[in-house]
């Protein structure tokens, strides 16, 4: 299949797919004589696997492991579970500052009168050194 049918069975972008082979996640796939790539089933699931892990907020790095393991018959779930755990970690570390962040807005925009004059906490706030 080319790469718009793949595109469309995987519902990653062929932008996306170019951008994934080229970093090494996806493997090169053979190309027809016209100089066309030509994707199998297997790339495409591949490819959905890519989608899912991106789809969860897993980096690039994280993918390419997972890829591995995933290929690997004799891996050790043990590994699997570590990566999903350390992303838990990463995410929840990310959600905390973004509540930290938005407490610290909603208290600079509830101090700000929003009026016609220009005295603003929210600016005083980011010009603080």
């Amino acid at each position: 299949m080319n790469i718009g049918q793949a595109s469309k069975g995987s519902a990653v972008s062929a932008k996306m797919i170019r951008h994934y082979e080229s970093l090494g996640v996806l493997p090169k796939v053979p190309r027809s004589a016209a100089g066309y790539r030509q994707y199998d089933e297997a790339s495409v699931h591949t490819l959905r696997f890519i989608r899912r892990a991106r789809d969860l907020g897993f980096s690039i790095k994280e993918i390419t492991a997972l890829l591995s393991l995933w290929r690997n018959r004799r891996r050790a779930s043990a590994d699997v579970k570590r990566i999903a755990l350390a992303h838990v970690d990463d995410l929840q570390r990310r959600v905390e500052e973004m509540v930290s962040m938005q407490r610290t807005l909603q208290h600079l925009a509830h101090g700000c009168r929003g009026d016609s004059r220009p005295d603003c906490p929210i600016l005083d706030d980011l010009a603080r050194p």
